[in-house]
């Protein structure tokens, strides 16, 4: 109780009513695996072209730059990416001449760009404050290009456009202009610090002088991509935030996929079983995402094909699909998990987490046949062959070209072994709600366990569940029907409450999706009439 030592009137607000919970994200999602370049550190991109600026192209080595640009072409809007390099992998690096301690430079993260990352240093822009006329000789300006793939000879200069001259007219992918920067700590533009905005680069640690000015490129050099993979490059750290472990500390994760886990030749087998166990693992763990497995490419044979695990936070696909290779303008086959991940991210946004992610068109992908029997998927599988692999728990994506339908997800089923959580929008709806009432109850730590606290918690859950019976999540057609919430002394023993503990009972009819639509079809013949 408030104390009142004076005389006076006293305003006092006090909560009485149920405490709002609000929805979790069910449609971010986080890739693990290699890149062209960009950091290790886990980062948030929210569109292709915001990836390809930290992380680039694609790259012959690694099913990843693929994957991303099939979950932002099939609707999904957030992904967060971890970088995975080798673990000998080494950065470019260039050094630049000053007159006291060399000022070293390197590449944002490990991998071999020598010769095609640039920088050269050039007088700044700002003028000296005693002098006017002429720029502050304090500060420096660094200008930074990068070519994904062998650059022209002259470099074209994206800057001034000067070198007319020069026939190769390719222009840097990516080219950086910082100006004005300065060497004292203390100042705002103190270089470290700016340049941690970077896409391209970092500097060194240490104290340097004031680089030299320089106006001809100066190449990087000593960058390796590095020789073997093992799992720790998969599993990474969670501090700093890196690979599989960094993804493991963002909260806002609901969807897991590592494109690569059936790269054969980036992988070994017993690697690549390896990182698959180690995905749903996580999943189970945290119990707040899912993941997207992939079955191995060349699986021909139906009957070749089994689960590679159970669990009721994971569902497999096959086969894969043909994209388009903008390194050479072919195309190529690569496995469908990224495409999958944005169909799960785009239905959540359109429709919600309850409506099962299949018999939606993949896009993204070639929709055509091309000469050399290339078509849009590895292998057509057609319904004797999905009677094979249902029962197995493998979602296949069909080809329904000849009933102008596309090429569709046509498969919704976990890997459980229990018939409960068969289906994939059965899992991930209680995956919502078991997350989105954990976030939403955690002012009742420490609160009085007594009727008033049961209520006030009782009331809070069924608002929440209206709601998601309402969005069509559940069944019946009330919502006594639907759920049930209890907490008050049916639901605990009264040694629990002694021992401070808070127990509720929280039940959900949820909507299975129609697998199987029967239409069951009779003669129907009129009596005669007397």
């Amino acid at each position: 109780m408030p104390e009142y030592l004076a005389p006076g009137v006293y305003t006092e607000e006090i909560s009485t009513g149920p405490v709002p919970i609000t929805g979790v994200s069910t449609s971010t999602a986080g890739f693990v695996g290699l890149t062209e370049r960009g950091p290790t550190a886990v980062r948030l991109v929210t569109s292709l072209r915001e990836y390809e600026r930290w992380y680039g192209g694609p790259i012959g080595d690694s099913f990843l730059p693929y994957a991303v640009k099939g979950f932002f072409d099939n609707g999904g809007q957030r992904l967060f990416v971890g970088r995975v390099v080798r673990p000998d992998a080494a950065p470019s690096t260039v050094t630049l001449a000053t007159a006291g301690d060399d000022l070293v430079l390197e590449a944002s993260g490990p991998g071999n760009l020598d010769n095609r990352l640039f920088a050269r240093v050039l007088r700044p822009t700002r003028p000296d404050p005693a002098n006017l006329a002429n720029p502050d000789p304090q500060r420096f300006r660094l200008q930074i290009v990068f070519y994904s793939q062998e650059p022209p000879t002259p470099l074209v200069d994206p800057f001034h456009r000067d070198n007319l001259r020069n026939r190769d007219r390719r222009e840097p992918d990516v080219f950086e202009d910082w100006d004005d920067l300065s060497l004292d700590p203390l100042s705002d533009a103190f270089a470290p610090n700016v340049l941690q905005n970077s896409q391209l680069i970092a500097m060194a640690p240490g104290t340097p002088g004031l680089p030299a000015l320089n106006a001809n490129w100066t190449a990087f050099a000593g960058g390796s991509d590095g020789a073997g993979m093992d799992l720790d490059a998969f599993l990474g750290t969670e501090e700093p935030l890196t690979g599989l472990n960094g993804l493991r500390m963002i909260d806002e994760i609901s969807l897991l996929c590592v494109p690569d886990e059936v790269n054969g030749t980036l992988l070994t087998t017993q690697l690549r079983d390896a990182i698959r166990q180690e995905v749903v693992i996580q999943c189970e763990e945290l119990k707040d995402r899912f993941a997207i497995l992939q079955v191995d490419g060349g699986q021909a044979d139906v009957n070749a094909i089994q689960p590679p695990l159970t669990s009721s936070y994971a569902a497999i696909y096959h086969p894969w699909v043909r994209v388009l290779d903008t390194r050479t303008l072919d195309t190529t086959l690569v496995p469908p998990g990224g495409h999958v991940t944005g169909i799960y991210a785009g239905t959540d946004i359109l429709r919600g987490v309850h409506k099962a992610p299949a018999n939606v068109e993949v896009r993204g992908i070639i929709t055509r046949d091309l000469p050399g029997n290339r078509k849009p998927l590895q292998f057509l599988i057609n319904k004797r062959q999905q009677d094979i692999l249902n029962p197995r728990l493998v979602n296949v994506i069909r080809d329904f070209r000849a009933d102008r339908r596309g090429i569709r997800v046509w498969g919704a089923r976990t890997l459980a072994a229990d018939a409960q959580w068969r289906y994939v929008n059965v899992r991930r709806l209680f995956l919502f709600v078991e997350e989105s009432i954990d976030e939403g109850v955690q002012w009742v730590v420490f609160e009085g366990n007594n009727e008033a606290t049961w209520e006030r918690v009782r009331r809070s859950i069924v608002n929440f569940l209206v709601s998601v019976w309402r969005s069509g999540a559940l069944m019946g057609t009330r919502p006594e029907e639907a759920f049930f919430v209890r907490c008050d002394r049916t639901t605990m023993t009264q040694q629990e409450i002694d021992t401070g503990q808070l127990v509720c009972y929280i039940g959900l009819a949820a909507v299975r999706p129609a697998e199987f639509v029967i239409l069951r079809y009779s003669h129907l013949t009129s009596e005669a009439e007397a």
